[in-house]
């Protein structure tokens, strides 16, 4: 496929991006930001993508000039959420078509100092919370897509924990597209000072089966002896294409637990970075995706040991089925002062079709001594044995399908904490084994 340089589309392109300006009502600090990023988004869509990253990702799939942000959203009544009801929240942000539909946010959280609500709105209320911290993770020179997304972002939910607090109760986040052909650009911002800890729970969904298009990005800032926990359960509907920048930074003594679900889109590809900056941080990273028809999903996971005696542990399992494709590259990169540096990765495919893909390409860049990194691949089919077996004891084949896979995602189901999260994803790999 080519990677090659391309022209703007024209939604959004230089007339688009004054337009979209226009419609803004910002501090002059994000508007000299946006100038900026769309600057940096004119010179990367003249230069070639990261074909270590990008080549196995069929972009021709994409046609961006058929999206467009939209101007009032649509209605979000409509969401097939898979979090919204399954827990009690402390707080909860709605947004539909890149707008804020509803906030909200315990009393006794805001009393304590908890800053949890919309972006658009926080960049005034709390620019010296955001200043400092809006795309100091995700960076817009990073490639063509973060700029992209610099320039034109349209809202989001941002988390702001005081230092030493720790927020019980879950928090929520719902990120949709109501309208065909609608274009949402949100950005996830979520700063844990020294000692706090916090868990976001975070989903996409389709109000419609319409096409849409998500070019998002995530950060994630973790101070010293922070704790969060963090899950995204991508579910939109197998017409919509998500692209999104994802990047942790921890700092010394500071966990991150990160939980990913790939189920719904018809072309994903996640870019996420997990960035242990300081002495002693620690990070699991999740992965739960279950692909079917002709769905194509793919992850780029770097996990980058900054500091000494870091540990970093990825799994990621991986259901496919139909003609379905999912790629995952992962990196381990350890620097040159991380000594005794514990790394792992790890991506487990199950193959339930002779016609599904999967590309799992694990991989080590060292630059010191006396660590520990290992990674691994595997990619199997369900045993016909396993099947008979289960048929067996009176089991249909569907029961027994579901049986076996629910067993595959098991080990990653046995590390989330949140019982929510783990009934959620059962009842997603069900509902996909009982697709047709």
């Amino acid at each position: 496929m080519t990677l090659t340089a391309t022209p703007l589309p024209v939604t959004f392109d230089e007339a688009a991006f004054e337009a979209f300006l226009a419609t803004r009502d910002e501090p002059a600090w994000v508007t000299e930001r946006r100038q900026q990023a769309f600057s940096t988004l004119q010179d990367k869509f003249e230069v070639e993508l990261d074909p270590e990253e990008w080549r196995r990702v069929n972009l021709r799939l994409l046609r961006p000039q058929e999206f467009s942000i939209r101007s009032a959203a649509g209605d979000a009544a409509g969401f097939d959420t898979n979090l919204q009801h399954a827990a009690e929240f402390g707080g909860r942000v709605i947004h539909s078509d890149g707008r804020t539909q509803a906030a909200d946010l315990a009393d006794e959280l805001r009393s304590s100092g908890v800053v949890f609500g919309e972006l658009n709105e926080l960049v005034k209320s709390h620019r010296e919370l955001v200043e400092r911290h809006l795309f100091s993770a995700v960076s817009p020179e990073t490639d063509r897509f973060s700029a992209w997304h610099a320039a034109f972002w349209t809202g989001g939910t941002a988390l702001f924990v005081p230092r030493g607090l720790k927020v019980e109760q879950p928090l929520h986040s719902l990120i949709g597209l109501a309208s065909a052909g609608a274009a949402d650009l949100s950005h996830t911002l979520i700063v844990l000072e020294d000692g706090a800890s916090a868990a976001l729970l975070e989903e996409t969904a389709s109000a419609t089966d319409e096409a849409g298009f998500h070019l998002g990005a995530v950060e994630l800032i973790l101070g010293q002896g922070a704790n969060l926990r963090y899950v995204q359960l991508q579910n939109w509907n197998d017409k919509t294409f998500h692209i999104a920048h994802q990047t942790g930074r921890v700092a010394a003594d500071a966990h991150l637990q990160w939980t990913v679900g790939g189920l719904g889109a018809k072309l994903a590809h996640i870019h996420q970075d997990v960035i242990l900056d300081g002495r002693s941080s620690t990070a699991e990273v999740n992965g739960v995706t279950f692909a079917v028809g002709r769905q194509q999903l793919s992850y780029y996971t770097q996990q980058n040991h900054n500091a000494p005696d870091t540990r970093s542990d990825l799994l990621y399992k991986t259901v496919l089925r139909d003609r379905a494709n999912v790629v995952w590259r992962g990196m381990i990169r350890v620097e040159k002062e991380a000594t005794r540096t514990d790394g792992y990765q790890r991506c487990d495919s199950l193959m339930l079709s002779d016609h599904a893909r999967s590309d799992s390409i694990p991989g080590l860049e060292i630059e010191t001594d006396d660590v520990r990194c290992t990674h691994g691949a595997t990619t199997g089919r369900v045993d016909a044995e396993q099947i008979f077996y289960c048929r067996s004891r009176g089991l249909t084949e569907f029961e027994a399908m579901h049986m076996i896979v629910e067993g595959f995602f098991h080990q990653i189901y046995d590390r989330i904490p949140v019982q929510a999260v783990r009934d959620v994803l059962g009842a997603a790999v069900e509902k996909k084994l009982g697709i047709g």
